[in-house]
């Protein structure tokens, strides 16, 4: 069976929606912070859009293979378009928050909703062995390039109206209309994918309410690894680095643009070395030996006296960032039972949202306060190095499929 064509159309749902992703994130906080919600209301507000993903992926991954994986896809675009036009109709905090909670809004400008699992396991479906790992590489950098592009083109935007006159509400705003129509192209994309896509030859019925059984163990241990690691990335989330940047040194939204389209493309060019490191050292070392270096960089970056040295820091993070991004999720697809790659991708993936939504609310306000916004950096940066030496530990040795 092959899945080629709908590879193709898998590539452009993942440019256009992380286009999308980054187009609001650069200005999401600058636009909730101009129609009147302070500091601690945001991060409650981030944190809520990222714990309402958790429940809506869960339920929709885990159950992907039976509703049908295209079907889940157009629900995730639509849920994505409501979200958008909820938050340019209303002010109101708690149409926001139930906004947030069911739609799909990435305050990170990184995955949010059930995108990622099921497109990885149809994509899973075209390779073996290591050679997934160099399609993710790919996949990646198609997302990160989208990013970069969609932050730079978000803050030129924003910048640009608040140029010609219109109000900073109206200016941030602008992003959010069209991530709204992004919403609908994307459901235009998925509505074109083939019956292929669906695996239906790969399905088992599994009674478990997560519906993993062979592979329970391993998954259970990769994602209380991978909260951990959200939970560190969620402290530092491009919203609110971003935010950090515009407090502290009183950056424009263009030059906010510039600077996050700069680090994504870094990070997407960053992972294409993944597959070539992984042959030599293997899935594992990989993913921890190239991100340790970068989370030491974090930890770097509040401290830096000036604006230079501080982006500096951050674009040479995020260098070296993503390469333990294909490398965990060729690491996923090989170390579950294929029947259950679905159901595994969504619960991890799940679980590495639930960290994220907790940061947020805690990070917001102490980026707020001048003296002591280095904390969510230094937080991040150690916790991450703890999540590094615990994989390490906890995931040599384990028997990979294909």
């Amino acid at each position: 069976m092959s899945l080629v064509p709908d590879a193709a159309l898998l590539f452009t749902a993942r440019t256009l929606r992380l286009f999308a992703y980054g187009f609001v994130a650069v200005v999401l906080v600058l636009y909730l912070s101009a129609i009147g919600l302070n500091d601690h209301r945001i991060g409650l507000l981030l944190s809520l859009t990222l714990a309402g993903d958790v429940i809506v992926s869960l339920y929709l991954t885990t159950r992907a293979d039976a509703l049908g994986r295209r079907r889940t896809l157009l629900v995730g675009a639509v849920l994505m378009l409501l979200a958008a036009l909820a938050f340019i109709a209303t002010r109101d905090f708690m149409l926001l928050v139930l906004a947030a909670t069911l739609g799909v809004i990435s305050p990170s400008g990184n995955e949010v909703g059930p995108f990622l699992a099921v497109e990885q396991v149809a994509l899973a479906q075209t390779s073996q062995g290591r050679d997934r790992t160099a399609l993710f590489a790919w996949y990646n950098l198609a997302g990160s390039f989208a990013t970069a592009a969609g932050s730079l083109a978000g803050g030129f935007v924003s910048a640009a109206l608040l140029r010609h006159g219109f109000g900073a509400v109206a200016s941030y705003r602008g992003p959010l209309i069209g991530y709204a129509l992004f919403g609908l192209a994307l459901a235009a994309v998925f509505a074109k994918l083939s019956p292929a896509v669906e695996g239906a030859a790969t399905v088992r019925k599994v009674r478990s309410l997560f519906r993993v059984d062979r592979s329970r163990a391993i998954v259970m241990r990769l994602s209380a690894l991978f909260a951990l690691d959200s939970f560190a990335g969620g402290l530092v989330v491009q919203s609110i680095v971003a935010y950090w940047f515009y407090r502290r040194f009183g950056l424009s939204p263009a030059a906010l643009g510039s600077i996050f389209f700069g680090a994504n493309v870094l990070a997407g060019v960053s992972a294409l070395a993944a597959a070539r490191i992984a042959r030599r050292i293997g899935l594992v070392n990989t993913m921890v030996f190239t991100h340790l270096p970068s989370n030491i960089l974090l930890l770097m970056v509040p401290f830096m006296p000036t604006l230079t040295l501080a982006i500096g820091v951050l674009l040479l993070r995020f260098s070296i960032s993503q390469m333990d991004v294909p490398t965990r999720q060729a690491f996923t697809m090989a170390a579950v039972d294929p029947t259950e790659r679905t159901a595994a991708a969504g619960i991890t993936g799940v679980a590495r949202t639930t960290g994220a939504a907790l940061a947020p609310i805690l990070a917001m306000p102490l980026i707020a306060s001048l003296s002591r916004d280095w904390i969510p950096f230094v937080a991040a940066g150690v916790l991450k190095i703890a999540y590094d030496c615990m994989l390490l530990w906890s995931c040599r040795g384990v028997e990979l499929d294909g």
